[in-house]
């Protein structure tokens, strides 16, 4: 039950910070808050587990010292690797940039100002279209996901 409440109250409250489009430092502020109850939940989370582990397998105190201790260098190690992955990500962004700017200069350097202009042109609409087909995957994987896939079929047919 408590669960229950607590994924009503996190959707609840998704749903209203949806529907308005805060600035930049609001947003920070709602991820951080975010980020704290989810931190929370899942502290919650790990105690109940923790219980049901003692009552269940009858651990001593030492048995669930040792444990908890396992649990928090795990959660630790988690989170480095994640950072890590973050941080080769961006490595990998940057590198991705250069790489474009490269060509780009090299293809400057090929093409007239005219053709270039027009190799620009095509290039931002490519981008454009990869990005509404994106938009478009995206949406309907979230609206997949919430059902509403089924009830637009429905209207759709006579």
């Amino acid at each position: 039950m408590k669960k229950f409440i607590i994924a009503a109250l996190l959707s609840v409250g998704t749903y209203a910070v949806a529907q308005q489009t805060p600035s930049m430092p609001e947003r920070k502020a709602m991820m951080e808050q975010k980020k704290a109850e989810m931190e929370r939940a899942r502290a919650i989370k790990q105690q109940q587990h923790l219980a049901e582990m003692q009552k269940s397998l009858n651990l001593t105190e030492q048995q669930m010292n040792k444990i908890r201790v396992m649990q928090q260098r795990q959660m630790e190690e988690r989170k480095a690797q994640l950072e890590k992955n973050r941080e080769m990500q961006k490595d990998r962004l940057q590198a991705m940039k250069l790489k474009q700017q490269q060509k780009e200069a090299e293809m400057k350097s090929i093409l007239t100002p005219e053709q270039f202009a027009k190799w620009q042109e095509n290039r931002q609409k490519m981008m454009a279209q990869r990005q509404a087909k994106m938009r478009s995957s995206a949406e309907g994987m979230k609206m997949k996901r919430h059902g509403m896939h089924k009830k637009m079929d429905l209207q759709k047919k006579p």
